[in-house]
């Protein structure tokens, strides 16, 4: 039926099925480019840089911060507040009375024993002194029955006399020292119902008003203080470390403390106490606690126990070596280098020193200045690959 086309309808034929044909062949050109000539990838780059490198550890729970010195205190014997001459956010100096219990009965026994103890001592004094006069007469009588002026049984009765009242002088004495005893007794039994400031501090927490009964804890059954003191101006940060890095923990090793009550502020310290065990506690890594103190408490102006904090403890320091983020080194301690001149990127193998969390020290494979990828993550970044920098550092 061609044949029978008019010339025009078979002119017509022929265009379409040349831009058919037209199509198809640019269809596969594009194809073509597109799978031999794929987008450029896009890498975000960090130069290769010199300076310091650190190996360090840090726990894996937040820590807490502590103070030195911290007595949470309540009386031995139970009950009612008399006195309570203290209030919360008060400073106080070792000594100072914090609590009394109702004690009008003991005091009145120490009375009663003080002056039991002055008659017990006058009684003696009277004792002693007569055995001293009985003394005397005996050993005059013995100089007098020598010169055979005096009776020999007279002299015998002196003599029995004074052994005697030496002997009720020696109970008297003895007794002082039984009725100072009691004396200690019962003002031991008084300081009971007293708390006493043990050091300088501050009242942290009072549990109790006057009037109140307290009592104390049973048994396995603890109960809340009821005065919490807190030494002021003296503070350290106690923070679990995983059980494999505490090894390398020493005391005296740098330590840099965080808390979020700051910011992103560091405070200087260091490594003053490793603990002797490990802890393991259910559904929770072992760890071990690890204390660091503060270098300069004065940096801040209000420190609270009981801030939560991190500690990042120091190992080791390299100060001027070649180095690259961390972030680049990817498995096998291989890298990915941007070349500029081809804008390309290359896969390259180096040789790693100290590492932490920011940088990564470079010992062999790398030069400065050289751009390093750090998105690795970018698929078919790959030896030759095509790229394009979309964010670079100075």
């Amino acid at each position: 039926m061609a044949g029978n086309l008019p010339p025009k309808g078979r002119w017509f034929g022929k265009i379409v099925r040349g831009g058919l044909l037209f199509l198809i062949l640019a269809i596969l050109f594009w194809l073509f480019r597109y799978t031999t000539h794929p987008d450029p990838l896009k890498v975000v780059v960090r130069p290769v840089t010199r300076g310091q490198v650190e190996r360090t550890v840090a726990n894996t729970r937040a820590g807490t911060v502590k103070a030195c010195r911290r007595a949470k205190l309540s009386p031995s014997i139970g009950g009612q507040i008399a006195r309570l001459p203290v209030a919360e956010g008060d400073r106080v100096k070792a000594g100072d009375l914090l609590l009394e219990l109702w004690n009008e009965d003991l005091a009145a026994q120490v009375q009663l024993a003080r002056r039991e103890v002055t008659a017990t001592r006058a009684r003696a004094q009277s004792a002693c002194s007569r055995a001293t006069v009985a003394a005397k007469n005996a050993a005059r009588l013995k100089t007098l029955l020598k010169s055979s002026v005096g009776t020999e049984e007279r002299t015998e009765n002196a003599v029995a006399e004074a052994d005697a009242l030496a002997a009720e002088c020696t109970a008297a004495r003895g007794e002082i020292a039984v009725r100072e005893a009691q004396l200690a007794v019962v003002a031991a039994n008084l300081a009971r119902t007293r708390l006493l400031a043990p050091f300088d501090g501050v009242i942290g927490e009072i549990n109790g008003e006057r009037f109140e009964y307290v009592t104390p804890s049973p048994l396995g059954v603890p109960t809340p203080p009821v005065i919490d003191i807190i030494a002021s101006g003296c503070f350290y940060v106690i923070a679990p470390i995983d059980e494999v890095d505490v090894a390398d923990i020493q005391v005296g090793m740098s330590a840099r403390i965080t808390m979020d009550a700051y910011g992103s502020r560091i405070f200087q310290g260091h490594v003053r106490r490793v603990a002797d065990y490990v802890l393991d506690l259910e559904k929770q890594a072992r760890t071990v606690d690890v204390e660091a103190a503060f270098a300069h408490t004065e940096e801040f102006p209000l420190l609270l126990a009981g801030y939560s904090a991190d500690i990042e403890v120091i190992l080791d320091v390299r100060p001027d070596v070649l180095r690259v983020p961390t972030e680049a080194v990817m498995a096998g301690n291989t890298v990915v280098v941007f070349k500029p001149a081809s804008e390309t990127v290359e896969r390259r193998t180096i040789e790693t020193g100290l590492s932490n969390w920011d940088f990564t020290e470079v010992r062999q494979g790398l030069e400065a200045d050289e751009q390093v990828v750090i998105n690795v993550d970018v698929p078919d970044l790959e030896d030759g690959a095509p790229a394009v920098v979309i964010e670079a550092s100075p």
